[in-house]
């Protein structure tokens, strides 16, 4: 490879690397349009850039990045770790399709003790940090977090109700009946109890099981040589099931908090799994299965996660020690990045022994098995769309498929979905919905047309990429439409097909409309119909989702708030003098002059904006 085409221009990469820097930075790849294709730190640029431009040894998926390559731009960094933290918020914000691409889920869940009241509460948490009291965590889901309070409620019954519940209470709830909660509310516990109970869950949450097993045995005695020995049989209970806990977990004693990742990668799929160990106990774990558009090496995915997950400071507490199942080549710019980043130090290691090696035995195999589960899923939608293929007699395989579906309820607040299916299932990225307005209630023709034209007319503006096959919720009605508006556009490419419901209306009797006017039924057990049926039921929830939200908003919305001058205030008059909206549409012009601050033309406004109709 001795020069990079781009349509008709080509980039001088010759002459960009023979002036380029050897010092660290970043480097950002863009096409001709000047889109961003990639961006990728380096600990030396000149290396890390020539390497795309090798003649020989480059795979596929690396070769068809760099023939859209238009320009670079670099940005030079003092340290490889600033460059990882400049590499972190370029990819952030934006978005370039050929960097490892790891979604933003949900903040993780916490477990959450109060502070500062007479009997503190014990919950649920997940959002910044701002309440006052102390946070334990972060556990993998909420799962985790509510399994942990569960066991916590029967052990120390910390009361867990809502502050409005507590404070509400005259008597004790079913939970104290049961033994589940030590009654707070009702003063059924001292304060020196309720604040032992505190102490040992905090001493739980923590994972000092040392000091907890202490503390309770010094309880136990004490109320055994006060010959209280019914309390003296609950600390023991309670010592005992500590106990069978700490006995179901891989423990390493004296370790803090850990995170074990995995990662495996397969026919260009792949899957990161982490343990989350926090304070000694593995407390769950999670899979993600990051878009990698160039295959990259274990490694470098691992880099990435570490990169995407721990360089965003607050979003989640930073492990001790991160352990990997591969080597990671920027792993000591990684732990500088992410300690100036956070301020908190965090040891990245591979070559680890006893416990540490289950754990990364343990992620490993989970990774594989999810992995195996998303190739089967994968070879199944294969096996579907090449089905279709044969079904439609189509000369090629088809790659991406989009189905639309409108939804109203009796012509209100009509939607129009548009689904997207590509060999990798569902893109809902690619999911649109369509407020249709100005057409006569309850035609769907018009609806399906207004939509179809917002949809590939803005896609030939903005040079996307079209469907293979178009699938139409509808018989040879709909299905005109669809042509007429392909025909308007110049678009004759995609492949029309409508989806009838057949004469029982049930599902696996559908048929198939063509444009040619032959219909088709399908038999019951063909995957091709099965994968129809599914796109078919996606576009119709989608759409029925969208329509009820609209419809819903538009109920929510009083008729006063459409009036000019009509604010909050003089809405609340209006409502509280007459009773009700009804009473404000019965009511004349006289009666309306009559509400503190609605003068005579402003009662005349009203009443003509509410019998406008």
């Amino acid at each position: 490879m001795t020069e990079v085409e781009q349509g008709q221009n080509s980039f001088d990469h010759k002459t960009f690397l023979k002036n380029l820097t050897k010092q660290p930075g970043v480097y950002q790849m863009y096409d001709a349009d000047g889109q961003i294709l990639y961006v990728g730190k380096a600990k030396n640029l000149k290396n890390r850039v020539s390497s795309y431009f090798q003649k020989t040894g480059l795979p596929i998926k690396t070769m068809a990045l760099v023939k859209r390559i238009a320009s670079i731009e670099i940005t030079v960094m003092p340290t490889e770790a600033e460059a990882l933290v400049l590499e972190h918020n370029l990819i952030k914000s934006q978005k370039p399709p050929f960097n490892v691409v790891l979604r933003d889920d949900k903040s993780f869940p916490y477990i959450f003790l109060s502070e500062g009241e007479k009997h503190p509460r014990l919950s649920f948490y997940r959002g910044n940090k701002k309440k006052k009291g102390r946070y334990f965590g972060p556990y993998p889901n909420a799962g985790a977090v509510r399994e942990s309070l569960n066991f916590l409620q029967k052990m120390f019954g910390v009361r867990q109700c809502e502050d409005s519940v507590y404070k509400n209470r005259s008597r004790p709830c079913l939970l104290y009946q049961i033994g589940r909660c030590s009654g707070p509310c009702v003063e059924a516990v001292t304060p020196e109890e309720y604040s032992f109970d505190i102490e040992n869950t905090a001493l739980f949450l923590e994972g000092k099981s040392d000091q907890l097993y202490e503390t309770l045995n010094k309880a136990m005695e004490a109320a055994s040589q006060s010959l209280e020995f019914e309390r003296a049989a609950e600390y023991r209970d309670k010592i005992v099931a500590l106990r069978h806990v700490q006995a179901s977990q891989i423990v390493e004693a004296g370790q803090g908090n850990i995170d074990t990742l995995a990662c495996v990668s397969e026919k260009g799929l792949v899957c990161v799994h982490v343990l989350y160990i926090r304070q000694g106990r593995i407390i769950g774990s999670k899979s993600y299965q990051p878009k990698d558009r160039l295959e990259h090496q274990e490694g470098e995915v691992l880099s990435a996660y570490i990169s995407h997950t721990y360089l965003e400071e607050g979003k989640m507490d930073i492990p001790s020690t991160i352990i990997t199942s591969h080597d990671i080549e920027d792993a000591q710019a990684l732990s500088a990045a992410v300690e100036r980043q956070t301020g908190k130090q965090v040891k990245i290691t591979t070559n680890v022994r006893t416990y540490r090696a289950k754990w990364v035995a343990m992620a490993l195999e989970a990774a594989r098995q999810n992995l195996k589960n998303q190739l089967n899923n994968k070879q199944t939608l294969l096996q579907r769309f090449e089905a279709l293929q044969d079904a439609l007699k189509a000369e090629d395989m088809p790659r991406r498929i989009e189905c639309f579906d409108i939804s109203h309820s009796s012509g209100e607040k009509t939607v129009a979905s548009c689904v997207v299916f590509d060999h990798s299932g569902a893109r809902k990225s690619d999911y649109r919905r369509f407020n249709i307005d100005d057409i006569t209630a309850g035609d769907d023709y018009a609806a399906m047309e207004q939509a179809i034209t917002r949809r590939y007319s803005r896609l030939q503006r903005e040079e996307q990429q079209l469907p293979d096959i178009l699938l139409i919720d509808g018989g040879k009605g709909q299905l005109g439409v669809a042509r007429k508006v392909m025909t308007e556009l110049g678009i004759d490419e995609i492949m029309l097909v409508g989806v009838a419901k057949g004469t029982t209306r049930k599902a696996g009797f559908e048929t198939l409309v063509h444009e040619d006017g032959h219909e088709q039924v399908l038999a019951g057990d063909n995957v091709a119909l099965h994968l129809i049926q599914q796109i078919r039921d996606e576009a119709h929830r989608f759409a029925v989702t969208g329509h009820k939200q609209r419809r819903d908003k538009a109920r929510k919305t009083s008729t006063l708030e459409s009036i000019p001058g009509v604010g909050p205030k003089r809405r609340r008059e209006l409502l509280k003098y007459f009773g009700g909206l009804q009473e404000v549409m019965n009511a004349g012009i006289e009666d309306l002059a009559k509400v503190p601050g609605i003068s005579k033309k402003m009662a005349e406004e009203v009443y003509s904006v509410l019998h406008s109709e």
